[in-house]
């Protein structure tokens, strides 16, 4: 059931970025082009998102077990801005500047055969590898 929960919220998922146009680095590079042609469009996609999931984040936050599935909640807690945080923010910022694309909509856009695509998905894997090596982390279950 899990699985399967899991795999219609990443076809709903996928299927809003790519409406929306986030999977296109055409269209975020004219978002993040605020000197040139600044394209606001995706302003208006992320203030949808923030208010649909705002009520419900504020649900789950008193809620101890998921909906649907019935497992504890685990939201994270920390509140704590640290020197690991910023550097992240600022890695992903860079890639997506130049990349102009962000990984979840570059897996749609894998996935709808954007082959150019290929090359950010490589690299984010190498850096996510070279991530968990140097901090011995594994990747969230």
């Amino acid at each position: 059931m899990r699985n399967l929960i899991a795999a219609l919220a990443g076809l709903i998922f996928g299927l809003g970025l790519i409406l929306s146009g986030m999977s296109n680095p055409a269209k975020v590079q004219g978002f993040l082009d605020l000197a040139g042609q600044w394209d606001p469009s995706l302003a208006l996609v992320m203030a949808g998102a923030i208010a649909a999931a705002t009520p419900l984040f504020m649900l789950a936050r008193r809620r101890e077990r998921a909906l649907l599935t019935h497992e504890p909640m685990s939201l994270p807690t920390s509140q704590r801005i640290d020197r690991q945080l910023l550097l992240g923010s600022v890695a992903f910022g860079i890639g997506w500047g130049l990349a102009g694309i962000c990984p979840g909509p570059a897996i749609v856009a894998a996935g709808l055969g954007k082959v150019a695509i290929l090359p950010f998905l490589l690299a984010m894997l190498v850096g996510m590898a070279l991530h968990a090596r140097m901090t011995g982390s594994r990747s969230p279950q």
